[in-house]
C-alpha cells in the first residue's frame, strides 16, 4: 500500500463515515441496542439528558464502551480499514471510496445546511 495524501484523505473520510455509521446512525440502533442503551433523564432545569448504560459484562461491555464513543470507534474503524487494505486490496479500495464519497457528502451536506439556515 502507498501511503500518500490522497490515501491519507480517503481513509480519513472513510473512517469518518463507517464510524458515524456505527456510533450514531438511525440504521444501526438494532446492533447497537445488543450492546447498550440509550436512557433519558430530566435534568434540574429540565432539558432531557441522554444516556448509555453498557449491556452485559466481558467482550460484550467492551463493544458496548467501543460503540458509545465515536473516538474509539474511529481508531478501531482505522484499524479495520488499514487491515483490509493490507489483506484484501481490490474490495478494500472500492469499501474505501464509498465510504469516503458518503463521508464528504455528509460533510458537504452539513455544511449547506448550516449554511442554508442563515
Amino acid at each position: 500500500m502507498v501511503i500518500n495524501g490522497l490515501t491519507i484523505v480517503l481513509l480519513s473520510l472513510a473512517v469518518f463515515r463507517l464510524a458515524r455509521l456505527l456510533v450514531f446512525d438511525t440504521i444501526m440502533a438494532p446492533l447497537r441496542s445488543l450492546f447498550h442503551e440509550e436512557k433519558e433523564e430530566k435534568d434540574a432545569d429540565g432539558n432531557i439528558e441522554t444516556y448509555i448504560v453498557i449491556k452485559g459484562t466481558g467482550v460484550r461491555a467492551f463493544i458496548g464502551e467501543l460503540l458509545s464513543c465515536y473516538w474509539c470507534t474511529g481508531v478501531w474503524c482505522a484499524g479495520f480499514l488499514i487491515l483490509c487494505q493490507a489483506v484484501i486490496p481490490q474490495a478494500a479500495q472500492w469499501l474505501i471510496l464509498l465510504l469516503a464519497i458518503a463521508g464528504l457528502a455528509g460533510i458537504i451536506e452539513t455544511l449547506v445546511s448550516k449554511w442554508l439556515q442563515e
